[in-house]
Order: C-alpha cells, then sequence, then structure tokens
C-alpha cells in the first residue's frame, strides 16, 4: 500500500497499517504511542502524504491545451472573438494561438513540415479550403463523420461542407467561407444607363465606353501574376465558358478543351484591347483593390475583404459600390470560386475529444455571429447571411449570399499543390505573351494527366 492511500484510511487504521509496514506486532502499540521519534515521524508522513496526494489533484485538474497554427492576420480576429468566449465557457480546456506566415501557402508548408517530421505538435488543424483533400489522404486528420449529424451539417453553406469531404468522409468543419465576386462602380452604371453585366461581352462594351468617358482609367481589374491568386480567378473564367479543369471522380482534364481556350483568350483581350491594365499579370489581390478603390477602374474581381476597406469613410468610392458573381458566356451561368477555412483535428493529437468540443463552439451560430459582427469576415452558416444583427452592420450580406449560393470547388485531388502549380506555370506564359495560349493549354493538360495517372498507379 502506498503511502498516499495510508493517508485515506481512518486515524485509528492508520497505526495499525505502519505496524504492518515497520513489521511490528500490534500488541506494541502503546510503545511506539510513548515515543516522541515516532509520533515525530507518523506526523511527517502524514503531511508528506497530504503533500502527494495534493499535488497529483492539481496535475490531474490542469487544463487541457489544444495548439491551433493560423495566418497571422485571422489571429487577433479569432482570439478576441471566439476563443476568449469558450475558454470562459470552458475553463478546462485553453487554446494556444500559434501565429504563423501572413501567406496562406506558407502556413500549409508549416503544417506539412511538421507532419512529415511525425510528431506534429498541433492538435486543432485550420485549413484553406484546397488542403483538406492532401492532408486526409496522407493521413494526417481524423475523420469526423460520427460526432455531427447529416442535420447539423445542413445548416451550413452546402459547397462548404462539400470542401471538408475526401472520398466519402468528413475530414474539416468550416468555421468561415469565403467567394470570388464582381465589384461595380454601381453609380457609374447608372449614370450611364446600364444594368449590372451579365456577359463577357456586356463587361467589355460597358468598359470600354466608361473608360472613353474619362472617368476612370481601366474597365476591369483581375489577379494575374503567378500564384494560387491567378488560378482562383480563372476558375471562375472557365466555369463562365462552361470549362473545366479537372473532374475529381474521373480525374479527366479539360484545360485542352475548346472552352478553356476561349476562357484564356478572353483575359488576353482585355489586356489587348486596353480594358485591364498591361501589367495586371503581376497583379495580387491588394494591386487590384488599391486601384480600384482610389476610383480607377469600373470592374474589380475579388474577394469579400475589399468591401469594408472600399466603404471607409476616407474611400473615393464609399457607397458607390456593388457586388455580383462573375460574368458568363450567353446561355451560361457565373461561378464564384470558393475560398475559406475550416477546422479538422490532427490525428497524433492526444486530446481529439477536447479538440472536437472546441470545434463544435467555433463553429456554432452563436460563436460564428459574434466572430463576424467583430471581424467582418464571411460565415459558413446560412442563417447568418440575413441574421438582423449582421445584415444592420453588413448590409450586402443577403445579395453576398447569391454570390456564395453559386460557388464552385477547387478540384478537390490529393495532388491539388502539383495541379495547381501546373495551370499556373502555364497560364502565365500565355497570358504575358510567351506562348499560344492553344501551346500552353495543351502542355498544362498533358502534364496534368501524367501526374495524374502517376497518383492512382500508387
Amino acid at each position: 500500500m502506498t503511502i498516499i492511500q495510508i493517508h485515506l484510511i481512518t486515524t485509528s487504521d492508520r497505526y495499525t497499517k505502519l505496524m504492518m509496514l515497520s513489521r511490528k506486532p500490534i500488541k506494541k502499540l502503546q510503545t511506539f504511542r510513548q515515543k516522541p521519534k515516532f509520533l515525530l515521524a507518523l506526523v511527517f508522513l502524514t503531511l508528506l502524504s497530504g503533500i502527494i496526494l495534493f499535488n497529483w489533484v492539481a496535475i490531474s485538474q490542469q487544463p487541457v491545451t489544444l495548439n491551433l497554427l493560423m495566418p497571422a492576420p485571422d489571429v487577433r480576429p479569432f482570439r478576441e472573438g471566439m476563443v476568449k468566449d469558450f475558454e470562459a465557457q470552458n475553463p478546462g480546456i485553453r487554446i494556444n494561438l500559434l501565429e504563423g506566415p501572413n501567406a496562406a501557402n506558407l502556413v500549409e508548408d508549416l503544417y506539412t513540415s511538421a507532419f512529415l517530421l511525425g510528431d506534429s505538435p498541433y492538435d486543432l488543424i485550420n485549413m484553406d479550403v484546397i488542403w483538406t483533400p492532401k492532408f486526409a489522404a496522407a493521413g494526417w486528420l481524423l475523420p469526423l463523420d460520427d460526432r455531427i449529424s447529416q442535420e447539423e451539417l445542413a445548416a451550413f453553406l452546402p459547397k462548404d461542407v462539400e470542401a471538408g469531404y475526401y472520398q466519402g468522409k468528413l475530414y474539416r468543419m468550416p468555421i468561415r467561407s469565403d467567394v470570388g465576386m464582381l465589384y461595380y462602380r454601381k453609380d457609374l452604371l447608372k449614370q450611364a444607363g446600364f444594368e449590372p453585366p451579365e456577359t463577357f461581352a456586356d463587361l467589355m462594351r460597358i468598359s470600354q465606353i466608361l473608360q472613353k468617358t474619362d472617368q476612370v482609367n481601366w474597365g476591369y481589374l483581375w489577379q494575374g501574376r503567378q500564384y494560387e491568386g491567378l488560378v482562383a480567378m480563372f476558375v471562375e473564367v472557365l466555369e463562365g465558358f462552361g470549362g473545366f479543369w479537372v473532374n475529381p471522380d474521373t480525374l479527366a482534364v479539360g484545360l485542352d478543351r475548346p472552352e478553356s481556350l476561349q476562357a484564356v483568350e478572353f483575359l488576353r483581350s482585355t489586356i489587348q484591347q486596353g480594358v485591364s491594365p498591361p501589367g495586371v499579370t503581376t497583379y495580387q489581390e491588394e494591386d487590384t483593390r488599391r486601384l480600384f478603390q482610389s476610383g480607377q477602374a469600373v470592374f474589380l474581381r475579388s474577394w469579400p475583404y475589399v468591401w469594408p476597406l472600399a466603404n471607409q469613410e476616407n474611400s473615393p468610392v464609399a457607397g458607390k459600390i456593388g457586388i455580383k458573381s462573375m460574368v458568363h458566356a450567353p446561355e451560361q451561368t457565373g461561378g464564384a470560386c470558393l475560398g475559406g477555412w475550416g477546422l479538422g483535428i490532427a490525428k497524433s493529437s492526444k486530446h481529439p475529444e477536447a479538440a472536437w468540443k472546441a470545434i463544435q463552439y467555433f463553429t456554432s451560430e452563436e460563436a460564428q455571429q459574434r466572430f463576424i459582427l467583430q471581424s467582418g469576415f464571411v460565415p459558413s452558416r446560412r442563417s447568418l447571411f440575413t441574421n438582423p444583427d449582421i445584415v444592420a452592420k453588413y448590409p450586402h450580406y443577403p445579395q453576398l449570399l447569391k454570390v456564395v449560393e453559386k460557388s464552385v470547388l477547387r478540384p478537390p485531388v490529393a495532388q491539388y499543390a502539383q495541379v495547381s502549380d501546373i495551370l499556373q506555370r502555364y497560364l502565365s506564359a500565355a497570358l504575358s505573351g510567351r506562348i499560344s495560349p492553344k501551346r500552353a493549354m495543351q502542355a498544362a493538360a498533358g502534364e496534368t494527366r501524367r501526374l495524374l495517372e502517376v497518383g492512382t498507379k500508387k
């Protein structure tokens, strides 16, 4: 019997047990009681057992700490918008937010490096919408299917939920959505008697007419630099022409089909006809946002984060902009590229139950509402787009929901990073004039097919 066990029994029994441990006969109990040294030892043992028991209880009651890595811009709104409230309601769990780089691809590299080393320190995995297939295929995530019902999932945006699946299993719960959209100067269109454009031809025609009035320098701004933003933008144009990139079910590749060539030619024509700046093939989101916000363009393809910035009091276009889905070819429908972030549980986590409890809270309607009101991000729950408190602060959210409902996923394949890199390289070469669109798309399609074929043989 241990010292702690001795401490827990009754006082009268303690002497008996001590006698057993010291191998002294019970009949000599009175003798031991008369010896001061024994009494001193007894007091010492009692105190020691109490200290050990106290420490054991204290250790067992220490809060569980869940490590979560996030891009730097998301850390502060996430901590202030949700983490503080979660910890207040769950004193036994602490969230250790680790600030990563600004760029999402660098955060992905940190996750990948940690998992490849075999001893990842992360419990909750904060995933961009395009990481789920890679992380799940590598065996880095726990499936979540048995933790949530289809009825509960129905409260979220369908495409956001779909983005959390890989090969029929759910690995990611959407915490906030994101979607590409077309911004337009509603004041200029109204003055000229135009409705917002629906087709690619409408966009080009309105741009050229308004450029001639000298009210704007450019018609249409988009992200043309060789990076993931180029791919996200191209997916929307490709969808508008009725084309596809990779079919995730059959792994068919559509980059060399006529629709893909039409999409590339449209983007090239915006530069050749002066609707887009010559330097657009070097632009990222912030380059295009600054030009549009300064009043230099009619149309901008970008993400929802632009809205609050463009409507600041000191913005030249404050109160003058509208939003809609990307334009399309006749008899086709527009498509908005889905972005957004979600949470999964690392397979290596020692605290999966605590991690799931955190995910349940962070994706709850109550927490998301507080988070959206504080940060201005896009919710992943449908009901919040028409929530009165949110609409009072962000009146464009009901319109934003219409854009989100037409969202398009980038192909959810395990080799997505390599597939994207192929498209980026050849698309950039075609748009900058280094290679013809036909040759570029044929090469991109061929290289993508070879990559996917190798992947299926493994």
